[in-house]
């Protein structure tokens, strides 16, 4: 979607007061200090016009050049499409096999459903609120020299300002889950733009941070999204691995947990953690050790 240049318009308005401005030029140069008042007024008048016109006409090529945007982006298939937990595996890779097929598919809107076979793992945390673990998560996080992505929602971030800041400070990446966590496929274009602005505003604000991650609510997609967030400088990121750990009043055993996720180790790999996980907070630090252990590294998001 390639967006076209376009020309400001000059309303008759300024066009006259440019008008004035040259009479006003054209005159003797022995005026009187009130002539001369008169002279500053309608360049005052001008400068204030013309800062009108073009800021006017700035955001209507903006709006323009968004509409274009949204009636391309419109074309694309709407369909809403759910994510899971990464399908069939490659018994010579242990990679998943439908993480492969739809990075295939869909990785043109700069999309990640698993990176490349490239030896490096991505930690990545949900945030739609916060249940106590978070502060020990980063602490491991710390401790083992690790990095990790943490996608929050607004309500996260506005009630947890501290953990967001202290993700920032020791190197984390803070994405974009959306201001208000809808299936984001069921919206209007244009609102599923405002809603990830709105996060996209608020942490820039608060935190003089910029998100460039987005990660879709509840795994829910369409190609139209995906296109959406593209146009909008966002990678759209899934995940290679996840498993049933966000329910709170039944959480999984710590044991098998681990086991499930040294069996899962796999290069390339993308692994969605809930944070609000008491699990998660007891064994990541095991984790981290075995992801070491088999000769692969915990990488920064690329």
């Amino acid at each position: 979607m390639k967006r076209k240049n376009k020309k400001l318009k000059i309303s008759a308005a300024a066009i006259a007061i440019c008008a004035l401005m040259t009479a006003c030029n054209d005159t003797t140069m022995d005026i009187s200090s009130e002539d001369s008042q008169d002279n500053t007024q309608v360049q005052e008048k001008y400068e204030a016009q013309t800062q009108k016109e073009t800021t006017t006409s700035s955001e209507d090529e903006s709006t323009d050049v968004m509409g274009n945007e949204f009636s391309q982006i419109s074309l694309l298939d709407g369909e809403c499409q759910g994510w899971g937990h990464g399908g069939p595996i490659d018994e010579k890779t242990n990679r998943p096999t439908s993480p492969e097929t739809f990075q295939e598919k869909y990785g043109e809107y700069n999309a990640d459903f698993i990176k490349e076979d490239n030896g490096k793992i991505y930690l990545t945390f949900d945030e739609g609120y916060e249940n106590g673990y978070t502060e020990k998560i980063l602490d491991v996080l710390k401790e083992k020299n690790a990095s990790a992505v943490f996608f929050v929602t607004y309500d996260y971030a506005q009630k947890n300002p501290e953990l967001i800041q202290r993700m920032i400070d020791e190197g984390h990446i803070v994405g974009n889950h959306s201001y208000s966590h809808p299936s984001m496929p069921s919206l209007e274009l244009t609102d599923a733009a405002e809603d990830i602005k709105k996060l996209h505003d608020y942490i820039q604000t608060e935190f003089n941070y910029t998100m460039t991650l987005f990660r879709f609510p509840k795994g829910e997609f369409s190609e139209q999204c995906l296109a959406l967030l593209d146009s909008m400088g966002y990678k759209s990121v899934f995940w290679s691995f996840a498993y049933q750990d966000w329910n709170t009043d039944a959480q999984p055993d710590p044991a098998q947990s681990l086991q499930k996720l040294k069996d899962s180790i796999h290069s390339g790999g993308i692994y969605l953690l809930h944070a609000v996980s008491s699990t998660n907070a007891e064994i990541l630090g095991d984790f981290i050790d075995e992801i070491r252990a088999q000769g692969l590294t915990i990488s920064k998001y690329e």
